[in-house]
């Protein structure tokens, strides 16, 4: 019996809609990773992109758990000698660009190099409930009712 091997050619991609609203930052990240991988289909191929494409609305009401809002710390470096910037989720969450934790969470969860940086253009996240991608005529995904450990009442 021969290993399939899926080619770019033949791969069939959907797009999928998660509502974030109240589900587990971390939780959510993990499900969105896995679609965005092609995980979840029978036809998966380590070295190419069989994802689909996953629209996540409401992420700025995504729910940190436990003291990470206060606790958690991005970095990043400005490239200058001592130049390590230092930003608190709450600090994120309350300004401009909220739907960048999510952003973050998943792509850490994704694999570094050109295949992971195409995976994670598939990915499009937006802080309210309205998103640009109507016509593609998105399947809605509940997270939420997949574990009763998705879903946080806040």
């Amino acid at each position: 019996m021969k290993t399939y091997s899926a080619k770019a050619a033949d791969v069939e991609k959907k797009w999928v809609m998660i509502d974030a609203e109240g589900l587990v930052v971390g939780r959510l990240a993990a499900i969105v990773a896995l679609r965005l991988r092609g995980k979840h289909k029978a036809t998966y191929t380590a070295h190419v992109d069989c994802g689909d494409n996953v629209i996540i609305i409401n992420a700025a009401k995504a729910i940190l758990t436990g003291r990470k809002v206060e606790q958690k710390v991005y970095y990043k470096h400005t490239g200058y000698i001592g130049g390590i910037k230092e930003r608190t989720a709450k600090s994120i969450l309350a300004g401009r660009f909220p739907e960048r934790i999510v952003e973050k969470a998943v792509e850490r969860m994704l694999p570094e190099g050109p295949l992971g940086r195409r995976q994670l253009a598939n990915l499009r996240v937006y802080p309210h409930a309205e998103h640009p991608h109507e016509a593609q005529q998105p399947e809605k995904l509940d997270v939420g009712a997949m574990s009763r450990k998705n879903k946080r009442i806040a």
